[in-house]
């Protein structure tokens, strides 16, 4: 062979090993890459060839799947209730990623959860039958949150205080998921949603901190009793009225400038929601330690997941003396979503421990055995002391029975709760955010709520935690306590 021929042949040697080499790289590694494009309508077509699982409240499916007409996408995901629901099931969608319970859960629900996988299944490649989740929200605590929030631009959440379940998500405005599953008529009903300016696809409930206000003042509350700087809701505290903040010329003023604040105690302090006495409060534990009780509660936890991933509640840092008392009283850069605030009332409740809250029981196969119980695996973390947690109790029914917070009681249940009324807008320029946190007892029934409004069709004037949240938190915890 000569020279010309040997070198064509090893040349063409190379070029049939180059071709061998990237044809193996495109099967088994860009394939597997090509096949996970969202863009690859492959998979929107294996999802949707069959119907998918379910997502199950009070023992009943709120979801389901319907045959399309003129699609090569053979089904699409159905909602019971959607607007119910909204704020727990999120969307499965034809056209966009899944959110929510639809989004996490994915997997399990469209059948491609190696758990679910039969024997039989591996050998032919079947994709296995969905499986379902369970959730822990309970229908009539669901509902009577939806319709005391009504048309208020706000959200509410519900939590046993024992078990950790919660058993009420509610974000209003809410939307109908139903909208956005056919792939035809989703990208109209995406534009309608993105475009309306009271953000219906937000969850407020789970994903949107704001300012706490005076329901921060538990938190304050507890740190100052852990801390041994008071031994009692009824011991006097070293408050003056008007408080001027440390290093300004500037008096915090109170809501009620006639209410007792001077010096009072915590109880009082509570029932009048006095600003004095808990931004002075502040200031003498110091950020440091304030800060540790909110993070004991749940604040600056980037992992709060429910199993859906809750925006973090904040309590910053790097804070002067006069930043410090304003988050005393739940202002400058303290935020908290309405999960949040149910926690804090949640572990009051019980005893000084939270229960790790979570949205989900149990996720089962097609055939309702649980592949896991979640409820089995709820954590329990001590918060306060069970004398500080009693303490605390006691002076949130003060609220409640002859404070701030008289539109939550409950004939024949004990309830204690905090308002709230957050700053809005530079200078306090827009509506204030309007909160309520509460627990109710009765007959061994426990529940913790916490509401936001964030905007009413009320007058500035008329805004307050007990306008406007206490209602809702009221006829959520009946609800809870008398069904």
């Amino acid at each position: 062979m000569n020279k010309t021929i040997r070198r064509a042949a090893v040349f063409t040697l190379l070029l049939v090993i180059a071709l061998l080499v990237r044809a193996t790289w495109v099967q088994f590694y860009d394939g597997n890459a090509l096949a996970d494009d969202k863009y690859n309508r492959r998979n929107a077509i294996q999802t949707y060839a069959d119907p998918l699982g379910n997502i199950i409240v009070g023992g009943n499916a709120i979801t389901g799947s319907a045959v399309t007409k003129n699609s090569d996408l053979k089904y699409k995901r159905t909602y019971k209730d959607g607007k119910l629901y909204a704020a727990v099931t999120g969307y499965a969608s034809q056209a966009y990623a899944p959110t929510q319970l639809e989004g996490i859960y994915q997997d399990l629900l469209d059948g491609t959860d190696s758990r679910l996988r039969t024997v039989m299944d591996t050998i032919t490649g079947k994709r296995a039958d969905p499986g379902n989740v369970v959730t822990t929200i309970d229908p009539d605590v669901q509902k009577a949150a939806y319709d005391a929030l009504g048309d208020k631009k706000g959200a509410a959440v519900a939590i046993d205080p024992k078990t950790g379940r919660i058993l009420a998500v509610v974000s209003t405005p809410s939307f109908d998921p139903s909208t956005l599953t056919d792939a035809n008529a989703a990208g109209t009903a995406w534009k309608t949603l993105n475009a309306d300016s009271d953000k219906p696809l937000t969850n407020r409930a789970l994903r949107q901190p704001l300012p706490p206000g005076s329901t921060f003042k538990l938190v304050v509350a507890a740190a100052a009793l852990e801390d041994g700087l008071y031994s009692s809701v009824d011991e006097n505290t070293k408050s003056p009225d008007p408080y001027t903040l440390p290093g300004t010329t500037h008096d915090l003023s109170n809501e009620n400038p006639n209410a007792p604040c001077e010096n009072a105690t915590i109880r009082t302090a509570l029932q009048y929601s006095c600003n004095n006495v808990f931004a002075k409060m502040a200031v003498d534990l110091g950020q440091d330690k304030v800060r540790a009780m909110a993070e004991k509660f749940g604040f600056n936890d980037t992992e709060q997941d429910v199993p859906v991933r809750a925006y973090t509640s904040a309590y910053p840092s790097g804070l002067d003396r006069s930043s410090t008392a304003l988050t005393g009283i739940g202002q400058y850069n303290v935020t908290a979503t309405p999960l949040q605030m149910a926690m804090v009332s949640a572990a009051i409740a019980n005893g000084g421990k939270l229960v790790s809250p979570h949205m989900v029981s149990q996720i089962t196969d097609s055939g309702g055995d649980v592949l896991k119980n979640y409820d089995d695996s709820a954590s329990t973390k001590e918060i306060v002391s069970s004398s500080t947690a009693g303490q605390l109790q006691s002076a949130m029914q003060t609220v409640v029975e002859k404070g701030t917070g008289t539109n939550a009681q409950i004939s024949g249940a004990t309830v204690g709760g905090k308002t709230g009324t957050a700053q809005h807008g530079e200078n306090n320029s827009k509506t204030p955010y309007a909160w309520f946190t509460s627990y109710g007892k009765e007959g061994g029934k426990e529940v913790a709520v916490a509401v936001m409004v964030e905007q009413s069709n009320a007058t500035r004037s008329e805004v307050s935690g007990n306008g406007l949240a206490a209602p809702v938190a009221k006829a959520v915890m009946e609800a809870a306590l008398k069904n």
